[in-house]
């Protein structure tokens, strides 16, 4: 017990001569706002040469003057970086002081036991407890649910994705849904697993999802990043990539790896990077295996889903040109009915709009592929929050940013089953 005291005022000792108090510090979320060219390029270099994570914007090309930057400070990291904005009359405040907690919160009660009833989606789940809940809920819903094996990721764990059909109505049209692109936006697998649970659920009693569920077929991919989204909870909770290696540094993001402007401005070609585009489009096998399979379906396919954090979003292309979509009236329309509803129902803000002119470009994303394959409904959703909690959004949030994200899927599935209908035969 001595020897652990001595330890613990040893490591606090800079703190305590300072200010005759001992604090240990944790990692921390700082929100920073440059105010000047000469602040910008100093944040720049302490988001790329000090040990930290951006989390917005995505990459330091993005800082800009008056704009707010959320970075991720590990413990070791802290005092270095705030005595270097201080010395350089950065503003900036600690949106989280103790984000070890939060990860501690967001990681307790994994389990799979189906006895916890509904609160198991009111908790995140690792990749074990979700390939688990994927074979439990094809076991116990057979006519309903079958799973797809769509491929494997680099480290070759499966992609699985799940099938919902409710009918054998002839010539019948389908959505697709996936979740987990990005590893560390935990929010979005639990999206996945609260909507399959939801249509299994509410499918006789929801007008809304039994005409959705009659009318279209559901294609719903949990995790698409399997190898980051366990590196995550194993290692590193802000990572963001895929696994794979390539020139001595690990991972490509997945949503830079499709043929849509691959690797133009709002990528980057170096492997470092958070957003590295990868060696060519569909290098990844993640990628791949979606590309293929959504080109096999691109017939029926009509809606594209991709769930994303944080920022409270709903985005639709182009991301890799500020050049308008040929139906962009229609998705406009499409998200502006599903962001009101949002506000209306449950008071909550969202933009919506192009990707490109809503955030920034950003090429090579699943979204505009999906577009150009010819799946002309294709939104990105990134949802809750706008940064006060970012990619750590603790568990109690679950049930309304999915809720939130729900009625969205519904205004927007609806409308395209309205513009897609057949019209009548005439005799």
């Amino acid at each position: 017990m001595k020897t652990l005291l001595i330890l613990f005022v040893l490591m606090n000792l800079d703190t305590l001569l300072k200010t005759g108090h001992c604090i240990v510090t944790q990692d921390q979320i700082l929100s920073i706002t440059p105010t000047t060219q000469e602040q910008v390029d100093i944040l720049k270099n302490v988001s790329t040469q000090y040990e930290t994570v951006l989390w917005q914007p995505v990459s330091h090309h993005y800082i800009k003057e008056e704009t707010q930057v959320h970075l991720f400070v590990p413990a070791n990291s802290s005092s270095t970086v705030k005595d270097l904005l201080q010395k350089h009359s950065i503003t900036h405040h600690v949106l989280l002081a103790n984000a070890n907690e939060l990860i501690e919160m967001q990681m307790r009660n994994g389990s799979t036991d189906p006895r916890s009833g509904s609160t198991f989606y009111e908790r995140y789940h690792s990749l074990g407890d979700i390939y688990h809940w994927i074979n439990r809920t094809a076991q116990e819903n057979p006519d309903k649910v079958k799973i797809i094996l769509l491929g494997s990721s680099y480290e070759k764990r499966p992609l699985y994705a799940l099938k919902l059909t409710f009918n054998d109505r002839p010539n019948k049209k389908a959505m697709w849904i996936d979740c987990g692109i990005h590893a560390r936006e935990w929010i979005s697998p639990a999206f996945c697993l609260w909507f399959v649970q939801h249509s299994l659920a509410f499918y006789t009693f929801n007008s809304d999802i039994s005409s959705i569920l009659d009318n279209m077929d559901v294609y719903v991919l949990p995790v698409m990043n399997p190898d980051g989204y366990h590196y995550t909870w194993t290692t590193n909770r802000m990572w963001r990539k895929n696994r794979s290696v390539s020139n001595n540094c690990i991972g490509v993001d997945l949503n830079r790896n499709f043929d849509a402007n691959w690797c133009t401005e709002g990528a980057s070609d170096q492997p470092c990077s958070d957003i590295y585009c990868g060696a060519f489009p569909e290098s990844e096998p993640e990628s791949e295996a979606v590309a293929n399979f959504l080109r096999i379906h691109k017939d029926t396919v009509q809606l594209y889903l991709t769930i994303h954090s944080y920022s409270q979003m709903l985005l639709f292309p182009y991301s890799y040109t500020f050049d308008e979509a040929e139906n962009h009236n229609d998705l406009l329309e499409m998200a502006q009915e599903a962001v009101q509803k949002i506000r209306r129902y449950y008071h909550n803000s969202y933009k919506y709009g192009s990707g490109a002119k809503t955030i920034y470009l950003a090429p090579g994303g699943s979204d505009d592929w999906a577009y150009n394959l010819g799946i002309k409904y294709s939104f990105t959703f990134e949802l809750q929050d706008r940064g006060r909690y970012g990619f750590l959004l603790p568990p109690s949030y679950i049930p309304k940013a999915c809720n939130e994200a729900l009625i969205a899927v519904k205004t927007i599935a609806l409308k395209v089953i309205e513009k897609t209908k057949a019209p009548p035969q005439t005799v």
